[in-house]
């Protein structure tokens, strides 16, 4: 026959039907092109292996599997156009590449089958790489699936092998768009900033004791900064400096504070004077507080709503998922009489559990497995809902807490951090206490997370694994549950007789004015059952070679430092302020500070222990005090105070601090 009569023979022929497992082979060689032209871009090749496979051959590769498997008159319509697209995208992909056409430095595409012979590319004349401008800060975006796993949920969202209309009819797919070509792909590229949001402040300044020996602030027994801190490092970036509030970081760890032996007083106080690690002529003045231990005959009954965003931004593992999993094992340690509601936001806020006691622990176990992530983020009304619940189920004389777990990604209804504030704080007179976990990176907003914490009687955990969750409720349960106190202030007067000047370590975002010391009206920090809450000023002595401000001229002497007569071998006079968790009148404690509590810093792990982590902390924000104290300094300080470390958070906080000096060396 002629050509033209086999030509119109073949055109008369029936295909033959489509075949499962042709389709899945099809699919299987078009994803698999793709992914080795995708890992074409992005390999990194040693200098001087510079072979580069050719449009020809890749495109030569693509049939060769194709006809190998027998599929060219077996392939399903749908199989086809899902080849020729992916073809198109690599080809076009190759000719707008010039490394792919000149020969760069990048690894050669690896394919299984043979590669048939092609001709060696000839030598090009290396250019010069243009200029490129630095990223734009990397604004928060949703993520989407490689190109391979869109294509193959595009095959199965219909049943295999099952005959559909629609698959007999032309499938029209969208457009690919074409990718940013990045001619500086062998250079270092600048880093860019993470999405996330967090709080700006200044680092506190040394004061002069003549001009304000007074100093008033919130305690803090948050957590979140220092799992933040952890996740940065361990992706191989030092992290915001606004990140880290060292308070946070001093108080992630538990430490053997001496507590009470009553709950009528229900802290006590160790204050500690000593050396200065990184200078030798000041001193470290340490604050550890203790909160009486709850055991388990006399905790009260529980009121839990867990408040759960379940928007869109939360559709990531570290996010939903993480919280699902954190959530199953609180309500394992809850007791079987406590109650459980769930109350969840996107769009709009709904009760999902209503109030059911932990002993029906497969309906609550249900209600979370159900949750799925989708649609935006009304936070507000979340809030107000879950509120709503908490205090219609009211336990008198027990726990009543909302458990907040989100991004902090708000954007409907209130969702500054003024309006938040304010929606928060009338919520906290129905003394309903509130706990909040983060969940996430990219577009985490830290600050917002903080507000919330800040202005409803509550506290703050970022949760970033597993072993977090573990950590935060399961281990740490009865002080992340349970108030002793709340509303806890501190303020400490310093002698100028015997200081010339001080500075508090942490504590920026917890700063409060002198008179709001004495002021019921104002709210602070909580502490929960067994929580230790630490404080470090470091000081220095007066007539100190490190006193770093000059006396003034025509200042007149000051008669307490002049007369020396009241509380002469005194550093300073400690005062705490407190209130009983359902109390609205404050209780003072208060201790004097004097040369009975200098001790060497070698007479306690936890003492040196605290230090180092608040040495860190410093370092990693730039702290002028910390300039000539090495990471290497804080390591061995650390590592000689870990002591009893059962749970290995000692251990870990030493690999960070070796992360950091090995980031900080490649800067």
């Amino acid at each position: 026959m002629t050509d033209d009569q086999d030509l119109n023979q073949l055109g008369r022929m029936t295909p033959p039907p489509p075949a499962d497992a042709a389709r899945r082979a099809a699919l299987q060689a078009a994803m698999r092109a793709f992914d080795d032209a995708d890992a074409k871009k992005t390999a990194v090749q040693t200098q001087g292996s510079g072979f580069v496979r050719r449009l020809s051959s890749i495109a030569t590769q693509l049939w060769s599997e194709t006809m190998e498997k027998k599929l060219l008159l077996t392939t399903s319509a749908l199989g086809g156009l899902l080849i020729l697209p992916v073809a198109g995208y690599i080809s076009w992909n190759i000719m707008h590449d010039p490394r792919m056409l000149a020969g760069d430095q990048q690894a050669p595409v690896t394919i299984e089958a043979q590669p048939p012979q092609v001709d060696e590319p000839k030598p090009v004349q290396p250019q010069p790489l243009p200029t490129v401008e630095p990223a734009a800060p990397r604004q928060p975006a949703v993520k989407q699936a490689p190109l391979a796993r869109q294509i193959e949920a595009l095959s199965s969202s219909k049943t295999v092998g099952q005959a559909s209309p629609a698959a007999e009819k032309p499938v029209a797919m969208a457009p690919m768009p074409a990718p940013a070509v990045d001619m500086a792909r062998d250079s270092i590229a600048p880093q860019q900033p993470s999405g996330d949001r967090v709080q700006r402040f200044d680092t506190n300044p040394v004061k002069r004791v003549a001009d304000d020996p007074v100093s008033t602030f919130s305690i803090d027994v948050d957590t979140a900064s220092y799992a933040m801190v952890r996740r940065a490092l361990k992706d191989g970036a030092l992290p915001d400096p606004d990140s880290v509030r060292v308070e946070e970081m001093i108080n992630y760890f538990p430490y053997d504070w001496k507590g009470p032996q009553s709950r009528e007083t229900p802290f006590n106080t160790t204050i500690t004077v000593t050396p200065t690690p990184w200078n030798q002529n000041t001193k470290l003045m340490h604050i550890g507080i203790k909160g009486y231990d709850v055991v388990p005959a006399e905790k009260p009954r529980a009121n839990l709503v867990f408040l759960i965003d379940v928007s869109g931004s939360m559709d990531e593992p570290d996010k939903l998922p993480l919280l699902k999993s954190a959530f199953h094992m609180l309500v394992g340690k809850l007791d079987p009489k406590d109650k459980v509601s769930i109350v969840t936001y996107a769009g709009n806020a709904g009760t999902v559990l209503e109030p059911t006691e932990v002993k029906d622990k497969a309906k609550i176990f249900d209600a979370l497995n159900r949750l799925e992530a989708g649609g935006s983020t009304a936070g507000e009304a979340g809030i107000k809902e879950a509120y709503r619940l908490a205090k219609a189920n009211f336990v008198k004389d027990g726990v009543n807490r909302v458990m907040l777990a989100t991004d902090g990604d708000f954007n409907v209804g209130q969702s500054s951090d003024d309006e938040l504030k304010t929606l928060i704080e009338d919520e906290r007179k129905s003394g309903v206490f509130l706990s909040v976990f983060g969940f996430g990176e990219g577009n985490y907003n830290d600050q917002m997370m903080q507000v919330l914490a800040q202005n409803g009687n509550g506290t703050a955990a970022y949760i970033d694994t597993l072993a977090e969750a573990e950590k935060t409720l399961v281990q740490e349960a009865t002080s992340t549950l349970f108030p002793i106190a709340k509303d806890v202030k501190i303020q400490v007067e310093f002698n100028p007789a015997t200081v010339a000047e001080y500075r508090l370590i942490g504590y920026e975002t917890r700063a409060l004015k002198r008179e709001d010391f004495n002021n019921d009206r104002i709210d602070a920090g909580e502490i929960g059952s067994g929580h230790t809450v630490t404080a470090i000023y470091e000081i220095t002595p007066k007539n100190s070679p490190a006193v770093l401000t000059d006396d003034l001229r025509y200042a007149k002497p000051n008669a307490a430092a002049a007369d020396a007569k009241t509380g002469s071998d005194e550093y300073a006079f400690f005062k705490i302020r407190y209130k009983l968790p359902n109390g609205d009148v404050s209780k003072l404690i208060t201790t004097p500070v004097t040369k009975a509590n200098e001790v060497s810093a070698a007479e306690s792990n936890d003492v040196r222990f605290s230090t180092a982590v608040a040495a860190f902390g410093q370092k990693l924000r730039g702290t002028d005090s910390l300039a000539t104290y090495s990471y290497a300094d804080i390591a061995r300080l650390g590592a000689g105070s870990r002591g009893d470390d059962a749970f290995g958070y000692r251990s870990e906080f030493l690999s960070l601090v070796r992360l950091a000096d090995a980031l900080e060396a490649k800067k």
